[in-house]
């Protein structure tokens, strides 16, 4: 079974009209970013592929409140919210995503895989999960009281990557924070189709604490979440927090398989209309703005030149 975690929780300020400005603008803009990506591909201008989190922004602005900047965030194919919550640099994002001067990585990383300081991304399925690990051993060692944060969703849980992980994170205590964006759908496979048990029952296999989050309060979910997040930082434990949470765009660009009615009733239920109920003084405003930020954004990346990456030889030992 589960550890039971029983930390007080903090004090967070009462959300009674739903998110304050900063949350709700950030979540905001990171809709608007991933509109404008689907926008820039209908329009011929960007090329390849990109995972949208459309449906799912307020997970990474809720949790990047919990990190510290010296945290280690490792993100997966569908990252473009955690890389945003964390930097707030939708222009150096699409620039990398459009190969524009500018670009985070040169234009060589594109949509999946970014780097930048402590925050690392990629398209491969579970490969997070091992470097996290990795990683969350050097800060036990090297710089107490931070920890390794990696997002994944519940796809991910066909790879053994993962168990190989958990098994490690628990066996030698590492402060490794795995979140799960638990979307219900794998590509076009539903959840139900692809996997046996539950993901509560896999942690419980290996001793570790599980967090289940139906909320899609960001206040709500940093009240609950934040003596958990501390415990993994004092006690160098780790913890599996999984987010039953919607996709409302398709697993790529353009290949959604489910029926119409099956996706409304999914928007019927996302954050965004909830808050646009809750904030209906200032919603209209903030969302406005997000989206006429994220056009001009858009304007001045795309008439920017081709990036440029000087590649370096590696002269070996």
């Amino acid at each position: 079974m589960t550890r039971p975690v029983t930390a007080e929780p903090a004090v967070f300020p009462a959300e009674a009209d739903g998110p304050d400005d900063a949350d709700l603008s950030l979540m905001l803009m990171i809709r608007a970013f991933e509109l404008k990506l689907l926008d820039l591909f209908g329009r011929g201008l960007l090329n390849g592929t990109t995972h949208t989190c459309l449906g799912q922004e307020y997970i990474p602005v809720a949790m990047e409140a919990l990190l510290d900047p010296g945290d280690h965030v490792f993100s997966n194919h569908r990252g473009h919210g955690h890389y945003l919550a964390r930097f707030r640099d939708p222009a150096g994002l699409l620039a990398e995503i459009m190969g524009r001067e500018g670009a985070v990585c040169a234009g060589v990383g594109g949509s999946q895989h970014i780097r930048r300081d402590r925050f690392l991304s990629t398209g491969v399925q579970g490969e997070s999960l091992p470097v996290a690990a990795g990683v969350a051993l050097h800060l036990k060692r090297a710089e107490p009281g931070r920890l390794a944060c990696v997002y994944i969703g519940d796809g991910t849980f066909g790879e053994g990557a993962v168990y190989e992980a958990f098994n490690i994170a628990s066996l030698w205590a590492l402060p490794l924070l795995v979140v799960v964006e638990n979307n219900g759908i794998a590509q076009s496979t539903p959840t139900s189709r692809h996997l046996a048990g539950s993901i509560a029952g896999r942690a419980a296999a290996f001793g570790i604490d599980h967090h289940l989050v139906e909320s899609s309060d960001v206040t709500e979910i940093r009240r609950t979440l934040d003596p958990l997040v501390s415990r993994v930082r004092s006690r160098s434990t780790p913890l599996v927090v999984e987010f039953v949470t919607r996709r409302l765009g398709p697993h790529s660009k353009g290949d959604d398989t489910r029926p119409a009615p099956a996706v409304q009733a999914l928007r019927e239920q996302d954050w965004y209309a909830r808050c646009a109920a809750a904030c209906s003084g200032r919603f209209p405003r903030l969302d406005a703005e997000a989206r006429a930020h994220i056009d001009a954004v858009a304007a001045e990346v795309t008439a920017r030149g081709p990036s440029r990456w000087e590649g370096t030889r590696w002269e070996g030992p």
